[in-house]
């Protein structure tokens, strides 16, 4: 047994508070420093426990702080660059890679021999001849579609990119944004009130600050208007009650022959409001109704089918059915206006 652990054995069995009672401050305080560089490596605990605590050491001299910044600045400056042991000149050393590329025997079977005037020609031919001498052969697999279709519409060589190439994007042309509707609403108003003989086209399309108020003064005043002829409202937020001043106007207008209020907000209660009104209508020919917000369900569905079939001067209906049923009732309809309308015109 060592004489450590002898002495451990020798302590085993005393109390520890008996032996901190009989020891005094300067023996606590040293077996608190040995305590403290008993386990170093102990990972619980946080490093500054680990080993005893040395900043506790009288200053040896008057810090300068200055003094020791100038030392190191002077001990960088004055500190040798280490030399390169193979100094770089710039020289490059070796011959580039170039890959090899394998030449693809053709067969016996394969080969073809032409007369010496040919082989000629095709030997001095450059890329862009060959590629119309392809497309005249029809082998459009050995160029892009658009050598092909350059190559066998014009008459010269336009296209050199040659046969083989990557097959480039046509180049982006931007379209210009749509202008604005110059239309003045205001001025267009008046003018329907006033039933201008000169005004047979009445155009608000994608105007989205109408207010609601105006629309319906626009469908009031084209009750007893006998001069416009195409009503245009898409896209100019139309809603419900939008809908119901339409549905009064086509009651009693008799001059307008199309109407075209697609891309609005307008739901089943006002889209019906409209195709009931047509029953009271002779003289409409195209409605547009489709694109509406919301979907208008099956029901609007069949009475846009029902009047149709009860209104023989609509020959144009702008709306995608989403029923079977009443897209082939529809297209019965307005099949058997259009001929009604051809038998009157030979009449």
């Amino acid at each position: 047994m060592s004489s450590y652990q002898k002495e451990l054995e020798k302590y085993r069995d005393v109390d520890e508070d008996e032996i901190m009672k009989g020891m005094s401050p300067e023996e606590l305080a040293q077996l608190d420093i040995e305590l403290q560089e008993m386990d170093p490596e102990n990972i619980l605990l946080p490093a500054g426990m680990r080993q005893r605590d040395q900043t506790k050491k009288n200053p040896t001299g008057p810090l300068d702080r200055d003094a020791l910044l100038q030392h190191l600045e002077k001990e960088a400056l004055e500190a040798k660059e280490r030399e390169d042991l193979v100094p770089f000149t710039g020289e490059k050393k070796g011959k580039p890679f170039i890959p090899k590329q394998a030449k693809r025997e053709i067969p016996k079977e394969e080969q073809i021999t032409l007369e010496p005037e040919l082989e000629e020609a095709l030997a001095n031919a450059t890329d862009a001849e060959m590629c119309d001498i392809a497309a005249i052969l029809g082998m459009y697999t050995l160029m892009s579609n658009k050598q092909y279709y350059d190559a066998i519409t014009s008459g010269i060589i336009t296209n050199k990119e040659g046969i083989n190439s990557v097959v480039k994007p046509d180049t982006y042309k931007p379209v210009p944004d749509e202008p604005p509707n110059p239309t003045n609403v205001e001025e267009t108003l008046k003018k329907i009130q006033s039933n201008a003989s000169d005004l047979e086209e009445v155009n608000l399309n994608n105007i989205k600050d109408i207010p609601i108020p105006t629309l319906k003064e626009i469908c009031q005043a084209m009750k007893n208007n006998t001069h416009v002829k195409n009503l245009s409202l898409v896209a100019t937020r139309s809603n419900d009650p939008v809908a119901y001043a339409v549905a009064e106007m086509l009651k009693e207008n008799k001059t307008l022959q199309s109407l075209n209020i697609e891309s609005n907000f307008i739901s089943s209660a006002g889209m019906i409001s409209i195709i009931q009104a047509m029953k009271q209508n002779t003289t409409l020919s195209e409605l547009k109704v489709d694109n509406q917000h919301q979907n208008l369900g099956d029901t609007v569905e069949m009475e846009m089918a029902s009047m149709l079939e009860n209104c023989p001067s609509i020959v144009r209906f702008g709306y995608h059915f989403t029923q079977q049923g009443p897209r082939a009732r529809a297209s019965t309809a307005i099949t058997r206006n259009l001929d009604l309308r051809r038998k009157q015109k030979k009449v």
